[in-house]
């Protein structure tokens, strides 16, 4: 039975679940009823990040446009231009077993693409969620639904994998952003063009 966490809960995946190496993190949403003028497009993001919080590169940054590290530890599943129908809308794939040693942390976030132009952010979506199962068996590990926590964002860290003591949790972080995609890349330390 998944564990469902609350914004800000912490869960070991690997203690409970000895040997798990692979999994899939699935990232869905729904987009409200108001007409905006213009289709919702959301796109789902990995940034490997070490101790300090940032990239080590900028292939340690995983979406659509680059859709493995150069590890293999971390594969994104292809982008989802509508978010339209039940279950995950865009997945990644994350191969604990491969990630450099560098590598201690996954953020997961997701961002609207062309949200100023467009006039969307994160009010206007509904059902927000990230869910974690195990690649081999299809078992759901955890899920956490983050609510309807935002108003004027145009991207959110939705939780994070981490490492500590030699096992894998994950945080469910649910924070916001203004400023979109560039927002993330700057924080946690990718270069933009």
């Amino acid at each position: 039975m998944p564990v469902n966490l609350k914004k800000g809960q912490k869960v070991s995946l690997t203690k409970d679940n000895p040997g798990l190496t692979r999994v899939v993190v699935g990232l869905g949403w729904d987009v409200n009823a108001f007409d905006t003028g213009g289709a919702f497009d959301l796109d789902a993001a990995a940034f490997l990040l070490g101790d300090n919080g940032k990239t080590a590169r900028s292939e340690d940054f995983v979406f659509y446009g680059n859709q493995k590290d150069p590890s293999g530890g971390v594969e994104h599943m292809g982008d989802n231009l509508t978010g339209v129908g039940d279950g995950d809308d865009e997945q990644i794939k994350v191969d604990l077993s491969r990630l450099p040693d560098n590598v201690t942390r996954v953020a997961f976030t997701v961002t609207i693409y062309e949200a100023e132009e467009r006039r969307q952010n994160f009010g206007q979506v509904n059902n927000a969620f990230i869910r974690i199962y195990d690649e081999t068996n299809g078992q759901e590990l955890l899920r956490y639904d983050l609510g309807e926590d935002f108003s004027i964002e145009t991207a959110a860290v939705f939780g994070e994998l981490y490492k500590n003591n030699g096992e894998w949790k994950f945080n469910a972080i649910g924070s916001g952003y203004q400023g979109g995609l560039a927002a993330l890349c700057a924080n946690y330390g990718v270069e933009v063009e």
